[in-house]
């Protein structure tokens, strides 16, 4: 069967959506603050859910502040299911709205299902029900609790996993995804995952038993598979807009495919993930935008290609939309900018376009300038009128991410621009560390593309890691990254970023808290250029904030998923982490924070859990914020 490699000659990026973990609250509700497209999808989305079952999930998704993926879990098994499938959908539609226009689109497990609707194989609503009749007909074949059945992630490679499965040897356990070469997740009964995990555990494979309640691609549910094909023929079929990878199928789906013959199948079929971004690396491909939450897959694919872009000296990108990074960031954000910088985003030029999408997301296009040229001079005059109403009243200001009256960030010393040695080395530790290359390859004139084989797309990444470094704002939208290619050329531009930078006015405080008086300068022309203002105290962290981090650091370093780390959990009772581990895991979180080394009679074991780590984390940078310790 052919794999028509004449649908895959687009230049754009591969655009992946996640399965089973997929899904952010907070990187969600953010998103949902900032783009109409987040509630355009779930309210079709809340059309069936609430057909089917008589509920819907805007309200818990969006208007509630602290909903997470172990609540949803612990909710009716179709609630996570359409909140991973809905959060996806929105981030590809914010993307597509941008202007990116992908080569590719892939999906993991559920993913698929998210990849074939934003194709346009199936609408909103029906992609909506084919996730929820999916977990509705696992969960009448599997039952549920110990009778049911589970998925446990094993550190070892696909062959490793498969031994382990035939020395077991019972019929229903399987491998169920090959994430990258040392994470194999299997699934099956109950009571045999968790004899895999006693195994696995004297043969020192790390091990961990995923939060699901169900054994997904696992041969148990061929019997229910022709009753899900049969709902999905019932279903209106349209043409591929984009090309779509199945990394269950290991190939591209053809433009007569079977879809209910296929979709039925992927129940008792493994998703061969890291194969499947080999195969589209080799093609071509090194640039991978993940739509959906966690970055679940943006981490999997860093670790398949990490050894490949050493092999050949190329670099792979992967770049997470629905996350939350640093400060609580929506990463979202800095995506669109990579991607708008590198050409591969129309950058939002079409400021009518941007109108529609706030008020009607939903109309189309061409309705809404009609709209728009019969009613333009009523529409302004009143928009004008309470514009100025609310100037009068005194609007609040906006920091650089929106936030009503946050204050703008300074360069990293607080008082003067750094020398241009200080500079480069702080930028070329930068870029270093996040490329993994020798510091030293990293001299002042080498050509970061032509040179080095940074392309665009990881250029603009480092460029913004760098910029956050020393506090600069987004540049304007005719910002050249073609003029910066070599790390003397960025350093001249941050200095004279730094340089241009002027103290803020004096704001009267709202509080009565008392402030330290100033001393203006005898005139405007004796002022310093190159003074800055001394920055207030580093707002400190919530524990919400902190949980994220540290269990992104615990996730990342252990190859676990990041939904298995909850508040409560006992690491080493639950998650198998020895105290050997814990020491230097909780060393590269107080790393993080910049935290001293603690004192001798420190007892690791008073912190067994992620709750109890970041209360450790939070009453040290207050007490490192009350010493006047920068943190």
């Amino acid at each position: 069967m052919s794999t028509s490699t004449d649908t895959t000659t687009g230049t754009g990026p591969v655009v992946l959506f996640p399965g089973q973990g997929g899904f952010d609250g907070a990187a969600l509700r953010r998103a949902h603050e900032r783009h109409p497209q987040v509630r355009a999808v779930f309210d079709r989305v809340d059309t069936v859910a609430d057909e089917l079952f008589s509920r819907r999930l805007s309200p818990l998704l969006l208007e509630a502040s602290d909903v997470e993926l172990p609540k949803l879990l612990a909710d009716e098994p179709w609630v996570s299911q359409l909140a991973i499938y809905g959060a996806a959908l929105a981030a590809y539609r914010i993307l597509e709205d941008e202007g990116l226009r992908p080569a590719v689109l892939a999906g993991h497990s559920l993913g698929e299902i998210t990849a074939l609707v934003a194709a346009g194989a199936f609408s909103v609503e029906d992609g909506a029900r084919i996730v929820a009749r999916r977990i509705m007909v696992i969960a009448e074949s599997e039952g549920d609790g110990e009778n049911g059945g589970a998925m446990v992630a094993l550190a070892a490679d696909p062959d490793r996993a498969r031994h382990l499965v035939g020395l077991i040897g019972h019929p229903l356990l399987s491998v169920a995804t090959e994430n990258h070469d040392t994470q194999t997740v299997l699934s099956g009964p109950y009571e045999v995952v968790a004899s895999v995990k006693a195994i696995a555990d004297q043969l020192r494979i790390s091990s961990l038993k995923l939060d699901s309640a169900f054994a997904f691609h696992n041969p148990a549910l061929a019997d229910v598979a022709p009753a899900f094909a049969s709902f999905l023929g019932s279903l209106d079929r349209r043409p591929l807009t984009v090309p779509v990878y199945s990394p269950i199928l290991g190939r591209f789906y053809e433009p007569r495919e079977p879809l209910a013959e296929r979709l039925a199948e992927h129940l008792t079929q493994p998703v061969r993930f890291s194969a499947a971004v080999r195969e589209l690396r080799a093609r071509g491909h090194r640039t991978f935008v993940e739509a959906g939450g966690r970055a679940v897959l943006t981490s999997l694919v860093s670790k398949v290609v990490r050894p490949l872009d050493a092999a050949d000296g190329s670099l792979t990108t992967a770049l997470p939309t629905l996350a939350t990074g640093q400060g609580g960031a929506l990463q979202l954000s800095t995506t669109l900018g990579s991607l708008r910088t590198a050409g591969l985003t129309g950058g939002g030029e079409d400021g009518l376009r941007s109108v529609r999408l706030h008020l009607v997301p939903d109309a189309p296009q061409e309705v809404f300038e009609a709209f728009w040229n019969a009613h333009r001079a009523e529409l302004t005059e009143v928009a004008a009128g309470r514009l100025r109403e609310f100037l009068d009243a005194g609007a609040p200001t906006a920091g650089a991410d929106g936030t009503a009256g946050a204050p703008r960030a300074v360069a990293a010393d607080g008082a003067a621009v750094p020398g241009r040695e200080e500079l480069l080395a702080v930028v070329r530790g930068i870029y270093a560390e996040a490329l993994e290359y020798p510091e030293e390859v990293f001299t002042p004139e080498a050509l970061l593309e032509a040179e080095l084989g940074v392309d665009s797309v990881k250029q603009v990444e480092l460029l913004a890691r760098a910029s956050r470094h020393y506090g600069l704002p987004t540049r304007a939208s005719d910002f050249r990254l073609a003029d910066y290619g070599t790390l003397d050329k960025i350093v001249t531009l941050i200095a004279d970023e730094l340089g241009a930078r002027r103290p803020e006015p004096t704001v009267t405080p709202t509080t009565a808290a008392p402030t330290t008086p100033t001393v203006a300068p005898a005139s405007a022309a004796s002022a310093p250029v190159s003074a800055l203002p001394q920055p207030a105290a580093a707002a400190l962290p919530d524990r919400e904030e902190i949980l994220a981090v540290v269990r992104g650091i615990y996730a990342e370093a252990l190859e676990y998923p990041e939904e298995v780390f909850t508040p409560e959990a006992l690491l080493e009772a639950e998650l198998g982490v020895d105290s050997v581990k814990q020491v230097e895991l909780l060393a590269r979180a107080s790393r993080h924070y910049g935290l001293p080394t603690r004192a001798s009679d420190f007892r690791l074991a008073d912190y067994g859990t992620l709750d109890k780590i970041v209360t450790l984390i939070a009453d040290e940078l207050r007490a490192l914020q009350s010493t006047g310790v920068a943190a």
